[in-house]
Order: C-alpha cells, then sequence, then structure tokens
C-alpha cells in the first residue's frame, strides 16, 4: 500500500487492499455520519468512501458531536470486512482525532444535491462534491497524459511568455498589462498614454496563444509544445467561453499538414485512451451523471451516445478528412439548411461555419471525428500557408460530437514575401513581428501546429455541460471571487 510520511494510508489504495484485521491510519474529510455511529471517509485520492465504524461507548459524547460533514479527521482503527450493506470493508475505529470541525449551520457543502450554479459561488469547497472530485482527477489525468504523449514522441517542453507584446490570433480582445498610475499616468505631447514610460516601453498584453514564441523554438529543437495559460477579453458569457484558460500548442518543424494532421489524431485518442485507462471509476460515475442530464432533456435534444460511448467513438474511429468546399456542398445541400432548421443559413462559399454546421458533420452525416482542411483564406489567421489557389490557406480544425471544433491548426507560411504581404493586408505593424520575420530570413523551412484548448477536452471527457465547470476557478465577465 502507498504510504506517505505520516505513515497514514490513502483510501483508494486501502479499499484495493484486502480486509485482514490490519491496524491502519486513514485522514479525510466527513461526507456523512449516521446514526452517531457510521463515517464517510473521503481524503480525494478515490470517488468512494471508506465507512469508519464508531463505538460510541468508546468516545467521548463531546468529541463526536463535532464529528460532521467537512470535518477533517485523523481515523486509527482494524480494516476489516463490512457486515453491512453498501461496502465490502470499512475500519473499526480504535483511535479518533478532529484537525477540524465544519458547523453543521453553516458549511455549505452538505449531503444532498446541489446545483453547479450553486457550486460555482462555492468553488473553494466544490471539489469535495463527488462530481467535481471526480471532474478534478479527469482532468489532472488528462494533464499528465499530455506531457507523457509528447515526451514519448520526442518534443521538448517549452514555457512560452503569458506577458507578450504581440496579438497571436489578431483577434484585439485581449487583457492589458500596465505598471503606470491608473488615476495619473504620464501622457506625451499628444495627449495619450505615454506608454514608452511603462514598465516594459511598449504596450503589453496578457498572451491569447503561445504560438509564434513555440515557432521560434522549434526552428531549433525540432518538435516543441506549450502547454500554459491563455487568456481572452472577450465579453461572453457562454457555456463554452473563459477569459483565462490552458492551451496546448505543439509546433513540428519539417512538417507539412498531412503531418499535422496525422499528429493531432496521434494525440488525442493517446490522451483520452490514457484517461481511460486511468479514470475507470471517474469515468462511469461521470457518464451515470452524463445519462441522468440526457434523459432530463427534451427527446430531440438528448445526445445518441453516452459519455464513455464518445470517448470510445473517439478513440477507435479514424478521423475523416474532408475539405472545407466539400463540406460546404454537404452542409448548403443537407436538409436542415433547406430546411432552414440552421440558425445561421449557409448559402455561399467562405461562410465560417458555426458549432450547429460542425456537429451537423460529426453526427448526422459522417458519424465519425471530421478533419476539415483548406479554409478560406479571408477567415484564418495571417500565419497559415497559402495555397496555391490563392484563395485557401492550409488550414485544419477536428471536430468532435458534442462539442464541434476541438482542434485548430495549420500548415505555417515559411516563404517571407507571402506572409509579408498575409501581414500587410490584415493591417498588422510588421515591426511587431521583426522576430517572427526572421525566421523566414534566417534557415527558413516547413513546419505546422496546432492548438487544442485543454478545458474543452475535459469538458469532452468528463460530459459536463459547462466549462466554467472543468476548471478549478473559473475567470468570465464580473468573475474572479477567488
Amino acid at each position: 500500500m502507498h504510504q506517505i510520511f505520516n505513515m497514514s494510508v490513502k483510501i483508494k489504495a486501502l479499499l484495493e487492499t484486502a480486509p485482514e484485521g490490519q491496524k491502519v491510519t486513514v485522514q479525510g474529510w466527513v461526507r456523512t455520519f449516521r446514526a452517531n455511529r457510521f463515517i464517510a471517509l473521503n481524503d480525494g485520492s478515490t470517488l468512494g468512501n471508506l465507512q469508519c465504524v464508531v463505538d460510541f461507548e468508546d468516545f467521548d459524547e463531546a468529541l463526536l458531536k463535532e464529528v460532521s460533514t467537512g470535518a477533517a479527521l485523523k481515523v486509527t482503527g482494524r480494516y476489516i470486512e463490512s457486515q453491512g450493506k453498501g461496502q465490502t470493508a470499512e475500519i473499526q475505529v480504535e483511535d479518533l482525532l478532529i484537525y477540524g470541525t465544519a458547523d453543521p449551520e453553516s458549511y455549505p457543502i452538505q449531503p444532498k444535491k446541489h446545483s453547479f450554479e450553486f457550486l460555482r459561488e462555492k468553488a473553494h469547497l466544490r471539489v469535495r462534491t463527488a462530481t467535481f472530485s471526480a471532474v478534478m482527477r479527469v482532468r489532472a489525468a488528462l494533464s499528465f497524459g499530455v506531457h507523457k504523449f509528447f515526451r514519448e514522441e520526442g518534443f521538448h517542453y517549452v514555457n512560452t511568455p503569458i506577458i507578450t507584446g504581440s496579438d497571436a490570433e489578431g483577434a484585439g480582445e485581449m487583457f492589458r498589462v500596465s505598471a503606470l498610475d491608473a488615476k495619473n499616468p504620464p501622457l506625451d505631447e499628444n495627449g495619450n498614454v505615454d506608454v514608452t514610460q511603462d514598465f516594459f516601453g511598449k504596450e503589453t498584453h496578457l498572451t491569447v496563444s503561445g504560438q509564434l514564441e513555440a515557432e521560434t523554438y522549434a526552428m531549433g529543437l525540432g518538435e516543441v509544445y506549450t502547454f500554459g495559460p491563455t487568456f481572452r477579453a472577450e465579453n461572453s458569457n457562454t457555456t463554452r467561453h473563459l477569459a483565462e484558460f490552458w492551451m496546448i500548442e505543439p509546433e513540428m518543424a519539417f512538417f507539412d499538414l498531412n503531418d499535422n494532421m496525422d499528429l493531432a489524431e496521434k494525440f488525442i485518442k493517446s490522451v483520452l485512451t490514457y484517461a481511460l485507462e486511468n479514470c475507470q471509476e471517474d469515468l462511469t460515475f461521470l457518464d451515470e451523471r452524463y445519462t441522468q442530464e440526457e434523459n432530463s432533456k427534451p427527446k430531440l435534444e438528448r445526445s445518441e451516445m453516452g459519455l464513455l460511448e464518445k470517448i470510445q467513438f473517439i478513440v477507435d474511429n479514424d478521423f475523416k478528412r474532408v475539405s472545407y468546399t466539400e463540406a460546404i456542398d454537404i452542409l448548403r445541400n443537407s436538409k436542415p439548411n433547406k430546411k432552414k432548421k440552421f440558425k445561421y443559413i449557409i448559402e455561399e462559399w467562405g461562410a465560417d461555419l458555426q458549432s450547429e454546421h460542425e456537429r451537423y458533420l460529426v453526427e448526422k452525416h459522417f458519424k465519425t471525428p471530421v478533419i476539415l482542411f483548406d479554409y478560406p483564406a479571408k477567415i484564418k489567421a495571417f500565419y497559415m500557408r497559402m495555397n496555391e489557389d490563392g484563395k485557401t490557406v492550409r488550414a485544419m480544425d477536428i471536430l468532435f460530437p458534442g462539442i464541434g471544433e476541438m482542434v485548430g491548426g495549420s500548415q505555417r507560411e515559411e516563404r517571407l514575401d507571402v506572409l509579408k504581404e498575409r501581414i500587410k493586408a490584415m493591417g498588422i505593424e510588421e515591426e511587431e513581428l521583426w522576430w517572427y520575420l526572421d525566421l523566414r530570413r534566417f534557415g527558413s523551412a516547413p513546419h505546422s501546429g496546432f492548438g487544442l484548448g485543454f478545458e474543452r477536452l475535459v469538458l469532452f471527457a468528463t460530459g459536463m455541460g459547462n466549462i466554467r465547470d472543468v476548471i478549478p476557478f473559473p475567470r468570465t465577465p464580473q468573475n474572479a471571487s477567488f
């Protein structure tokens, strides 16, 4: 059994051990205390609680009154087969230490069903519930699976800047970083804020992507990846948007678009397989929760697959590769488009696809994960490689059931003259990207990469309905309480 320094045992390890009357010590938080006798203890290592049976005649009544939901305990006793229903083993308590009590009148996480909206207001305590502890263990496993995959593929982990002077996406919705006096900033001769007197001597922001900086390292290390926080100052309150989120962004020298698609598919399947193999208990629990949620919806809105089925669907199926042009033809001629069931009707080539279109392709038409490629240049970023037709770029998006876009990537534009033209056409200051253009001046080579929003992957793998429930402390408009 796995031991820690104070010789206590993790409940997960104990529950995997045969009960033979051995003396053990466990520590955790009380989920319930029934009949002044049965303590359900959980330490976060597993979904299941450990029943600890107290003979109240052996303990002071005042001590037992302090044992309530939320209290932190250290329990020592004999680990034996359980005589009651609901568990196979239990601890016959011989010694009980209370680290911290939890007043039943004020402790908010009581043993009853709480709404996710309520639990978001208690984000510092919600991980003590079965659902959120399961979600966060799956998140931790997926995170490890990410690093494991790239390490085994020979990638180097690179930490790109969080404070940046460039806007990788050209989105403009960035958080400004400044150390100037907010009430009395220095002004230039035109009456504008003089950013040359700011900490960095120029206007800086929180990054929206580590891609551009990762490209510089791919051009020396070959294959690299970033996995860090990114920020968008988009005033969006949807179930799919956060102001602070984590991005996985590999960049690979000498990869073309096909290599890029191959890697992205292999990566996703590897990470989800790791979760399936290492989070079976939590995913089974979340699958049951997901099924209950789906059954409460109107029949037409229900998912055709359970959570575990959806994950297995991704792992087992080859991703269908379809050009944007072919996808537009399919969507334009589809029943929901002809009958105007889509919120956004597809009328002509060049339309920016919405989640409803992406999900139709995956769930209704192809019934398999889809990779769309060769998008119109006008709806994609400046750094994507222009195709010979002069209209499309070597971009690719991976589409999932229930989510829509999961991955966005491209072969990067390695030709200096073409890249400069794209930068100019998009109104970006060339001087701001002098270092990025240097990559095309000195030893330029074909290269590719993609980005995957980690919370979207966690959302898919856990079956949760709101992205705010798959990150420990969500940052959204008007919300930075914790």
